[in-house]
């Protein structure tokens, strides 16, 4: 399957250092640092390379979506590989 989202070269490389199955993970954990540098700095700068390392070091999202998360969510925006509670 082609994926059709644009990265830069760096991103790319980042993405491509994990097993296909952590793919998603670190997508969703892109989306998420971006939301949050915007939200707090005005600005979504993402160091991929270091998100990378974080998933190869065993980070994966282990709760539900809080604050402007979990209203995203709702919202139905994006649930950033995230399961809403029922």
């Amino acid at each position: 399957m082609t994926d059709k989202v644009k990265r830069s070269e760096k991103h790319e490389h980042a993405r491509n250092s994990l097993p296909e199955e952590l793919r998603q993970v670190f997508d969703a954990f892109v989306e998420d640092y971006k939301f949050a540098g915007t939200i707090h700095h005005g600005s979504p700068f993402v160091s991929y390379v270091i998100l990378a390392e974080m998933i190869k070091a065993g980070w994966r999202p282990s709760g539900d979506p809080m604050g402007q998360w979990k209203k995203a969510a709702e919202q139905g925006k994006a649930d950033n590989g995230h399961q809403a509670t029922q």
